[in-house]
């Protein structure tokens, strides 16, 4: 996508849910040729030595100032700060202060959808601008900025503990801080759609969970709510905040991480179950939204919990 950044993979401490979180403490002291050539890449429109990846970032400063990068702005942040980068958003980091100490949380917001909050989830698909157009918010709302920094802390000891229910307690908080981003977006950076397609849309939505097992066809849709073909992917894409093809590839591999976890079923049997009955394809498509193979996931699942 970028051909001068670097794509990282993100290694999930908990595959379910789809996110790593670290906090970095007592950073070596940066030179400051360093300092002056990430500013000079940035000024330049140079991304050498960038990165990006799927999964949207926060960075929550606890101790000392670092300086970010984004395409169009540059975030300088001191103690108590939070900056926000959107999926597949090139952006960099750089200390400015030797005693810096902060958090890192990456999480695949997608891991998050479903029916009911779909409403308030596509607002950050991102189909206008990128999620860093919400820095503002805790820019220039301490009070936001604070309980979003205490969440994403919140957060991190949970998954340090890896106690019994730390998985519904990272859930709640998280969609605890998008909750705040669309609270406090008074400028509607978001992607604001507010029309009733949803409403014409959800027999689609209903109909897709009753049917993961079968082929779905998209004309057959479409005859369904009395949409043309062209008409119906375009909607919907603005609608729910990704393409069709993408919704259901989501909706069944999470269909068949459910049964992993809670039948004994055979993989060809969940693939089966899910409407996805080549196996080769079944596995690319798992892969694509785990990072591991289906056997993988269900030992790593049923395996005690670790922290990365």
């Amino acid at each position: 996508m970028y051909p001068e950044l670097q794509y990282e993979k993100v290694t999930y401490q908990n595959p379910l849910l789809a996110l790593r979180i670290w906090r970095i403490d007592a950073l070596e002291r940066t030179p400051e040729a360093i300092q002056r050539q990430t500013e000079t890449d940035w000024q330049e429109k140079k991304y050498v030595k960038w990165h990006y990846h799927k999964e949207i970032e926060f960075v929550y400063i606890v101790q000392g100032q670092q300086t970010a990068f984004c395409p169009d702005e540059k975030l300088v942040l001191n103690a108590g700060d939070v900056a926000i980068f959107g999926s597949n958003e090139p952006h960099t980091t750089m200390p400015t202060d030797l005693q810096l100490s902060y958090y890192v949380f990456q999480i695949d917001l997608q891991n998050y959808w479903d029916q009911s909050t779909m409403n308030s989830m596509k607002r950050f698909s991102e189909v206008l601008r990128p999620l860093s157009s919400l820095n503002y918010v805790c820019r220039d709302n301490p009070e936001v900025r604070q309980r979003i920094g205490h969440l994403i802390k919140e957060i991190h000891d949970e998954m340090e503990r890896g106690e019994e229910g730390h998985d519904l307690a990272v859930a709640a908080m998280f969609k605890q801080i998008l909750m705040l981003l669309i609270r406090y977006d008074h400028k509607r950076c978001l992607h604001y759609n507010d029309n009733p397609m949803l409403q014409r849309m959800q027999p689609i939505l209903d109909y897709v969970d009753q049917h993961l097992s079968a082929k779905i066809s998209i004309s057959e849709l479409c005859s369904r709510i009395n949409m043309s073909y062209t008409y119906f992917i375009k909607q919907f894409k603005l609608t729910v905040g990704m393409s069709f093809t993408d919704f259901l590839a989501y909706k069944r591999i999470k269909r068949a991480e459910q049964l992993l976890l809670t039948k004994n079923l055979s993989i060809a049997e969940v693939a089966a179950a899910v409407g996805l009955s080549n196996m080769g394809h079944f596995y690319t498509m798992f892969k694509r939204y785990n990072d591991c193979s289906p056997g993988q996931f269900k030992e790593r699942l049923s395996a005690p919990f670790q922290t990365f």
